[in-house]
Formats: structure tokens, sequence, C-alpha cells
């Protein structure tokens, strides 16, 4: 069975368990997740309330989340939009220097990931699923990749929440890759918890700051902050099977960070030959106080442990 299968089956026996008890002795919370076609959407929520949308409308640069909103505050720790680089969008994957095309920011005719319409494969339960495919192109040109993107929600505990991407890149063509720090999976938080507004930005090894991470591997870093007497915080996890692992990131005091490993290349371009397909793989955690509160060193080593299984 391959990965991609097997979250899915996963998935659907969670959904269709008793509702068990979650680490702290609570009721787990239970997750849904509805497909709003009409508002290009599908929106996931945590007991009731709002936690994110992937947004995929056919005007967009690319498909995104957002919000994606805090456990306790409710309110977006990431913005959809803001300055410096307003084509940051929240929680998502692009890249620029694709075989002279731009699929992270820049016009839709230089580059566009076009959502090709998601399903929702469990819609209730411990986890939600839902499942995407998307085309890279061009305007009046044929598509140069073509994206299989499986995503997993869950909360595991009231003041947890994660998202698993699993996303297969399907070279069309040769794919030749420029050196770009604009690559792959990326997180844009929202001002009032940027690192220039008194967050927290630190990798596994504790390094802090856009000083500290910026071009240093690491399998993962969490930004957190206060806002309104609220601390939360986003964690990315890299999948110790990706290539590039640990890939070396990509970080701005001012919100952003990626592990980008286009900018560090293995040579002069990164390569990826048509009909070998590239899977990789991130989960976020969305969290109530800093790193160190939410143990997200501990959270990695159970994420990781179960991937080597």
């Amino acid at each position: 069975m391959n990965r991609s299968r097997g979250v899915l089956v996963a998935a659907c026996l969670l959904a269709v368990m008793a509702a068990p008890l979650a680490a702290d002795g609570a009721k787990a919370p239970q997750v849904t997740a509805r497909l709003e076609a009409d508002r290009m959407r599908v929106v996931v929520d945590v007991d009731g309330k709002r936690f994110t949308c992937y947004k995929y409308g056919s005007l967009q640069k690319y498909p995104y989340f957002w919000p994606v909103n805090g456990p306790t505050s409710g309110k977006s720790v990431t913005t959809e939009t803001s300055w410096p680089w307003p084509h940051h969008h929240s929680l998502f994957f692009g890249c620029d220097q694709v075989n002279g095309g731009n699929y992270w920011q820049d016009a839709n005719e230089r580059g566009q990931i076009v959502s090709q319409g998601p399903k929702v494969a469990v819609a209730e339960g411990l986890s939600v699923t839902f499942v995407d495919e998307c085309l890279w192109r061009r305007p009046g040109q044929d598509p140069v990749i073509r994206d299989r993107r499986t995503i997993t929600v869950s909360a595991p505990r009231s003041d947890l929440r994660f998202i698993d991407f699993e996303i297969t890149l399907d070279p069309l063509v040769d794919i030749r890759i420029g050196r770009t720090n604009h690559s792959l999976f990326a997180a844009r938080m929202v001002p009032e918890l940027s690192v220039d507004s008194g967050g927290i930005l630190v990798n596994a090894q504790g390094d802090s700051g856009e000083k500290g991470t910026f071009g240093v591997a690491s399998p993962w870093c969490d930004y957190s902050g206060t806002r309104e007497e609220i601390a939360e915080g986003l964690a990315i996890f890299q999948d110790p099977t990706n290539r590039w692992y640990p890939s070396r990131w990509f970080t701005r005091d001012y919100g952003f960070f990626s592990p980008t490993p286009m900018y560090w290349p293995e040579g002069e371009y990164t390569e990826i030959p048509k009909g070998q397909p590239l899977t990789l793989r991130y989960r976020v955690v969305v969290h109530d106080g800093d790193a160190r509160e939410a143990g997200i060193a501990m959270l990695f080593a159970e994420y990781a442990a179960s991937v080597n299984r």
C-alpha cells in the first residue's frame, strides 16, 4: 500500500471509531470538513468552531490555507496578505524559477497553480481528509507539473491542531528549478506575532530569530507570540523521508518562514526528471503558548517516530 492511500485508510478508521479521550483525559475534539464549491473552499471546523479554510479560487496564484485560527483566540495566527511582500498568502506551497515560470509571486501569466477541484474523503471524526489535484501552467501552454495533495486535519487536544500536508509533484516535462528563495512550503505569521513585534522564532537546535535560524538546516521551526494577552504559535515539521531533509530555512523577523532547499541547491539547478514523481510531507502544528510550553520538540519526536515505523 502506498503512503497516500495509507493516510486515507488511517483517516477513515479514525472517523468510525468511538470518540476516545485526549491525552489530558478530556474528550478528544471532533473535526468536520465540508466543501463549499460556490465559494471555492474547503471549510474545517473543530468542535463547531472555524479552524481553517483551504481556498482554491481559479484566479488565485495558488491554493492556500486561510484563516489558520489559534486554539484559544479563534483568530488567525497567519496573515492572508500583509506588507512587506503581500504575495505571501498565509500557509501555502509554491515555487519560483520553474522552467522559467514563477509559481510563487507576480502575475498569473508568469505561472499559476490551478486546483482541479478538491474532494472531501473523510468529512468528520477525530480527523478529516481531503484531496486535490493541481496543474502548474502558464496561459496558453501545457502544464509542466501535475501535483496531487492529501491534507489531513486533526485536533489531538483542545490546545493543538495538526495539518498534515502531503504533495506529490509529477513532472510532465523535465523540470529545472533555478536558485530561488521562493520555494516550497511556507507560512507567513500575522505581524502581531512576528519577532519584530516581540514574538519568538526558534528552531530544533534552539537557534532563534532570523539571525540565528536563516540558512540553518533543522527538522522544524516554530513561530509564536502574544496577542491580546494570548500566546499562540505555529510550527512546521519536515518529514524525515523528504528529499533534502533537513532542509535549510529561509526566515524573516517580520513573520515569514519556510524550509527552502532551492536557495541552497546541490548544483547550479535543482532538476526533477519527467516521469519521476517527488513526494514531500510536512506537518503544521498550531498551538497555545510558545514552542517550549507546547512541547514542540516532543511532538516532533513522536511525528518522526511514526514516520519511521
